[in-house]
């Protein structure tokens, strides 16, 4: 109650509503708090790195073939001694907690996930930090929620700011990262509007504390003379939108028939976990790039220079399988990095096929088709075409693509209607079970 009637004091006479001025100010804090412990996350990624995929992997196939089995297993370990962190995976049960959960999400996650993600992904899981580093980030604002003692409400409010924080942070990307919070809640293109403010200004904050350790620039970044000059380009752009959802498809369906393989097997969490990075690793024999983030690859494709047909479209497959192996067994890592990796290669690989069968006057670039790729397959898969539009933008640093981003993303949302990777989303506020009972009381 202290903290409330402080924060009441801080923002009376500002000349907004009390509760406007409340959840903005209280935004601030779970975004300043975030921003520190998502620093604090990125320090710990590039010790994990340092010691495990450069370290103890230090470039043996054979060694990093065995390397994300125990990695994964000790994260899985580590998770198994906190028996309330258990089912708790990632961006999908940050959605879980907003909708079913009243938006609380239990304070282990923050040390816990960190490390967990860290030893299952720098040990060469194929999976991305943003499933942890979106937990992590609503556990923040649901820690900054029981600070102050506020309302279930304002709880919910708070975790998706804390969303925000975390992903502009470690993107390096704040307004995708603000988007992302109020518009990843539903697989439609309904959103949270109470949430855009709050998340806007957690983003802010938390990114501009990560850059001040970590650098202002982009996260992966390409040359700014590849742009959208010719109108004619809307062609192959329709048919990278196609490609895209299709391959979003195969990505969910593949994702979700593996983890539910691995539900319905009969032993241990443990051994299943093993299991899927010794398959993980197997992928990783016959295609090492998709090992770990695979970050690499998305600058590749993203530079000057195309890479070939078949590599990318054999890193779009592998990277798929991969996967679904680390993250469908129980391994501690998100789906949203592995979706851009996907996305760019796929996009690139239409790109390069363009490139080879048009007129050199329609000005196909290869790295163009790989950016909008990316956002086409974040927008069909993730179900967040706004954030996708400008994720892509900002961690590339080039926003001359913007309009056909617009253009497949739009496309390609529309084609998978009804297809995502978060199993969590509910469709639109109708059917979510917070709003459902707020009608019912009202």
């Amino acid at each position: 109650m202290a903290w409330f009637s402080i924060s009441k004091l801080l923002f009376a006479g500002s000349g907004l509503s009390f509760r406007t001025g409340k959840y903005f100010g209280l935004a601030t804090i779970a975004g300043t708090f975030a921003g520190v412990v998502v620093v604090a996350f990125r320090h710990l990624i590039d010790l994990g790195n340092k010691w495990l995929f450069e370290g103890v992997g230090g470039g043996d196939r054979w060694v990093m073939a065995f390397l994300p089995a125990v990695g994964a297993l000790l994260g899985y370990m580590l998770i198994r001694r906190f028996d309330s962190l258990e089912h708790i995976r990632g961006t999908d049960s940050a959605i879980l907690a907003f909708h079913r959960r009243h938006g609380y999400v239990p304070p282990a996650v923050l040390p816990v996930k960190s490390v967990a993600s860290v030893l299952t992904v720098a040990s060469g899981g194929s999976a991305g930090y943003e499933g942890p580093v979106t937990l992590i980030g609503a556990a923040c604002g649901s820690i900054v929620a029981s600070w102050f003692g506020l309302s279930r409400r304002a709880r919910r409010i708070l975790m998706t700011a804390g969303i925000s924080a975390g992903i502009a942070a470690l993107f390096q990307a704040p307004l995708a990262g603000a988007i992302f919070g109020f518009e990843v809640l539903y697989s439609s293109s309904d959103i949270e509007y109470d949430c855009i403010l709050p998340c806007f200004a957690a983003s802010t904050i938390s990114y501009t504390i990560y850059a001040y350790f970590f650098g202002w620039g982009a996260l992966f970044p390409m040359p700014g003379d590849i742009a959208f000059q010719n109108g004619l380009r809307l062609f192959p752009y329709f048919v990278l939108a196609v490609v895209v959802a299709f391959g979003a498809r195969l990505y969910i369906s593949v994702f979700g028939g593996v983890a539910n393989r691995f539900s319905a097997l009969r032993m241990p969490g443990e051994a299943k976990v093993v299991l899927g990075g010794l398959l993980t690793g197997a992928v990783g024999l016959l295609v090492p790039e998709t090992l770990g983030t695979s970050y690499p690859v998305i600058q590749k494709t993203l530079s000057s220079h195309s890479a070939g047909l078949l590599w990318l479209l054999a890193i779009f497959f592998a990277k798929v399988v991969a996967t679904s192996f680390t993250v469908g067994s129980g391994g501690s890592g998100g789906v949203f990095a592995p979706a851009i990796v996907c996305g760019g290669t796929l996009g690139g690989a239409v790109g390069v096929f363009f490139a080879r069968v048009l007129p050199l006057s329609w000005g196909v670039h290869p790295a163009a088709f790989a950016l909008v790729g990316m956002a086409g397959f974040l927008a069909s898969a993730i179900r967040t075409p706004l954030t996708a539009i400008i994720m892509v933008a900002e961690i590339s640093g080039n926003h001359q693509l913007i309009v056909p981003a617009m253009w497949v993303c739009g496309i390609a949302f529309w084609l998978n209607n009804g297809w995502t990777l978060y199993r969590s989303q509910p469709h639109n506020r109708e059917s979510s079970m917070i709003h459902q009972a707020e009608r019912r009381t009202a």
